[in-house]
C-alpha cells in the first residue's frame, strides 16, 4: 500500500508530537507557500517571461510545420488518383518523414528532457536554492523544527536533532546479523 508524501509527513509529525520523550519540549511546525513566493520574486517573474517567449517561438515553429504538413497532405489527396503506385509510395514516405520530424522537434523542445525543461531548471534552480536557504535561516531564527510546503507535499526543512536516519540504519544492521 502506498502512502502519499503528505500522509507520510503528517504521520511523521504526529509521531514526533506524540513521543513521550518530547513532552517537555514544544515543537514548532510551520509552512510556506512556495508558489506565492515564486510569483512575488522579480527574478522568477523574469525567468517565467523568458520561458514563455522561447516557448512561443518554438510553438510558432511547430504550427508552421503543421501547416506545411497539412498543405502537402491536401496536395497529395488532390493528386493521389492520378499518381502511379511508386509516386504514391514516395509521397507517403515524404509525408511520414515530415510528420516524424515534427514529432521529433516537439519532443526536443517540449518533452520531459527538452529545451524548455532544461531552461526552466537552469532559471529556477538558483531561485529555489535561494528560497530554501532563506527558509532554513528563518526556521532557525524563529526556532521552527519543521517547515512544510503548502502547495507541494514536501518537507522543506527539518531540525537535524530529529534525524533518525543513522539510528534506523544501525538497528537494521544489528537485526540483520
Amino acid at each position: 500500500m502506498k502512502f502519499s508524501t503528505l500522509t507520510l509527513i503528517a504521520l511523521f509529525v504526529c509521531m514526533i508530537m506524540s513521543n513521550q520523550k518530547m513532552n517537555a519540549q514544544t515543537q514548532k511546525i510551520g509552512y510556506v507557500d512556495t508558489e506565492v513566493i515564486l510569483k512575488q520574486l522579480p527574478e522568477a517573474q523574469e525567468a517565467d517571461k523568458k520561458l514563455k517567449e522561447v516557448a512561443t517561438k518554438f510553438q510558432d515553429t511547430l504550427v508552421a510545420m503543421q501547416k506545411d504538413l497539412s498543405e502537402k497532405l491536401e496536395q497529395y489527396k488532390k493528386q493521389e488518383s492520378m499518381m502511379t503506385v511508386d509516386a504514391k509510395k514516395k509521397e507517403e514516405d515524404m509525408l511520414k518523414n515530415i510528420q516524424q520530424s515534427m514529432l521529433q522537434y516537439q519532443e526536443e523542445k517540449f518533452g520531459n528532457t527538452g529545451e524548455i525543461r532544461k531552461m526552466q531548471e537552469s532559471f529556477l534552480t538558483p531561485i529555489r536554492d535561494r528560497i530554501l536557504l532563506t527558509i532554513k535561516e528563518v526556521s532557525k531564527d524563529e526556532k521552527f523544527n519543521f517547515i512544510l510546503d503548502k502547495v507541494n507535499p514536501a518537507l522543506l526543512y527539518a531540525d537535524d536533532k530529529f534525524d533518525l536516519t543513522f539510528k534506523v540504519l544501525d538497528k537494521i544492521r544489528r537485526n540483520s546479523k
